[in-house]
C-alpha cells in the first residue's frame, strides 16, 4: 500500500533522531521527494495543510541543525589544518636542517610528528590535497636526505610496504563488492589511508602504486558505469512518464473541447485512465530535476479527467431523478384517472341493477368487457416504482371485486331462468 503523508512525515522524525545529521542527507533528500508526489494526499484541506506545515517544519529543523553541525565541522578543519601546518612546517625544519650528529634524534621526532598528524581529523577540501602532498613530500625528503641507519630505514620501509600491499589486496577484494556505492566509498578511505602511510623503498614505489591504482581504476570505472546506468534508466522513466501524460491528455482534450459522452463511454475511458496510473507507479524516479514538475502536469491530468467526470454524472444523476419525479407524476395521474372511472363504473352497475332482472344481461356484458379492459391495463402500469406497484395491486383487486359482481349477476339470471 502507497504511504500516506503522515507516514513519511513519521519516517522523517524517526530519521531525525539519528546521532549523525550529515549522514542523512539522501535519506531526506528521498523523504521530500515521496512527500510531495505522494498520491495518498488528505480530502480535507485543513489536514492536508497541517501535513505540509508540520513536515516544512520538521525540514527547517533538519538544516537549522545539519548547519549548525556543518558549522561546527568547518571550524574543526580549519583547526586541524593550522595544527596539520604547524607539523608540515616543522617536518620542513627537519629536513632542511638535517645533520649526521642528528640522525637519530630526527628520526624520532620525525615518528612523533608522523603519530600525532594520523591523529588528527579531516581538513577543508580545498586544502586535502595540497597538504597531503606537502606530506609526502617532506616524509620522503627525510628519509631520502637525512642519513640514517640503513637498517632502521630498512625497517619503516618495510612496515610501510607491509601495510600497503594490504591496502592493496583490500582494494583488489573490493572488485567483488556487487555494491558498486559502497565499494566506491570504501575505496576513498583507502585512498586516505595509504596516503598516510609512510614511503617504501625506492625501487618498489611505482610497481606498489600502479598495482593499488589498477584495483581502484576497476572500481572507479565500476562506479562510473553505474552512474551512466543510473542516469539512463532515469531517462527512460522520463520518457515512460511523459507518454502517459500524453496519452492522458488525448483522453482529456476532446472531453474539455465538449464532445459528447454516455455513461459507457466515461466508464472505459476510467479504466483505461487507472491503467495509465497503475502503470506511472510501476515506474521509478525522473532525473532529479524534473521529478517534482513533471508529476505535477500528471497529477493536474488526472484531476482535470475525474472532475470532468465526477461533474458528468452529477448531470446525469439529476436528470434521471428528473424524468423518475415526471414518470411518478404520470402514474399518479393515471391513477387518479382509473380512480375516476371506477367510480363511474359503480354508479352505472346501481343504476342497472336499480331498473330490474331485464337488465342485468346487459350488466353482465358491461362487467365482462370492464374486466377484460382492467387485465390489459395491468400490463401497461408494470414498473419498479412503488407507485407502480400499488396501481397494479388496485387494478387486481377492482378485478376481483368486479368478478365477483359478474358471478352474482349470472346466479340472479340463473334464477330467473
Amino acid at each position: 500500500m502507497a504511504s500516506t503523508r503522515q507516514n513519511i512525515i513519521d519516517e522523517l522524525k524517526q530519521l531525525l533522531e539519528a546521532d549523525e545529521i550529515t549522514a542523512i542527507k539522501d535519506q531526506v533528500e528521498h523523504l521530500k521527494t515521496r512527500f510531495y508526489s505522494c498520491e495518498e494526499v488528505s480530502e480535507i484541506a485543513e489536514e492536508a495543510s497541517r501535513e505540509e506545515e508540520e513536515f516544512k517544519a520538521l525540514l527547517s529543523d533538519y538544516k537549522a541543525r545539519r548547519a549548525e553541525v556543518t558549522a561546527a565541522q568547518n571550524k574543526e578543519q580549519e583547526d586541524n589544518l593550522a595544527r596539520k601546518q604547524a607539523i608540515l612546517d616543522e617536518m620542513k625544519a627537519l629536513v632542511e636542517g638535517a645533520t649526521a650528529d642528528g640522525v637519530m634524534a630526527n628520526l624520532q621526532r620525525m615518528r612523533e610528528l608522523q603519530a600525532e598528524w594520523k591523529k588528527i581529523g579531516a581538513v577543508p577540501v580545498t586544502h586535502t590535497q595540497e597538504i597531503r602532498k606537502a606530506y609526502q613530500q617532506y616524509q620522503e625528503q627525510f628519509y631520502d636526505l637525512v642519513k640514517i641507519n640503513i637498517e632502521l630505514r630498512d625497517l619503516d620501509f618495510k612496515k610501510n610496504l607491509e601495510l600497503k600491499t594490504l591496502l592493496c589486496e583490500a582494494a583488489e577484494k573490493l572488485q567483488s563488492n556487487e555494491n558498486i556505492v559502497e565499494a566506491s566509498r570504501m575505496l576513498q578511505q583507502l585512498h586516505d589511508e595509504w596516503a598516510e602511510i609512510g614511503p617504501v623503498a625506492r625501487e618498489l614505489r611505482e610497481q606498489l602504486w600502479e598495482r593499488f591504482k589498477a584495483a581502484s581504476t576497476v572500481i572507479n570505472k565500476k562506479h562510473q558505469a553505474y552512474f551512466d546506468e543510473l542516469h539512463r534508466k532515469e531517462q527512460e522513466n522520463l520518457a515512460r512518464k511523459q507518454a502517459i501524460i500524453d496519452q492522458l491528455k488525448a483522453i482529456n482534450e476532446p472531453i474539455i473541447n465538449g464532445e459528447p459522452m454516455n455513461a459507457k463511454q466515461w466508464e472505459e475511458l476510467t479504466l483505461k485512465v487507472q491503467s495509465l496510473q497503475n502503470e506511472w507507479r510501476t515506474i521509478g524516479f525522473a532525473p532529479k530535476k524534473h521529478n517534482q514538475s513533471i508529476y505535477e502536469t500528471y497529477r493536474a491530468e488526472c484531476d482535470r479527467f475525474f472532475a470532468t467526470k465526477k461533474e458528468f454524472f452529477l448531470e446525469l444523476r439529476e436528470r434521471r431523478k428528473l424524468r423518475e419525479q415526471r414518470h411518478k407524476e404520470y402514474l399518479e395521474r393515471q391513477a387518479a384517472r382509473e380512480q375516476e372511472r371506477e367510480e363511474r363504473r359503480k354508479q352505472r352497475a346501481e343504476r342497472l341493477m336499480a331498473t330490474g332482472g331485464n337488465n342485468l344481461h346487459k350488466l353482465r356484458e358491461r362487467l365482462q368487457q370492464e374486466i377484460k379492459t382492467a387485465e390489459n391495463n395491468i400490463l401497461f402500469f408494470t414498473g419498479k416504482s412503488k407507485t407502480a406497484n400499488k396501481i397494479v395491486n388496485d387494478m387486481l383487486k377492482k378485478i376481483e371485486e368486479l368478478k365477483a359482481r359478474l358471478a352474482e349477476v349470472e346466479q340472479q339470471l340463473e334464477n330467473e331462468d
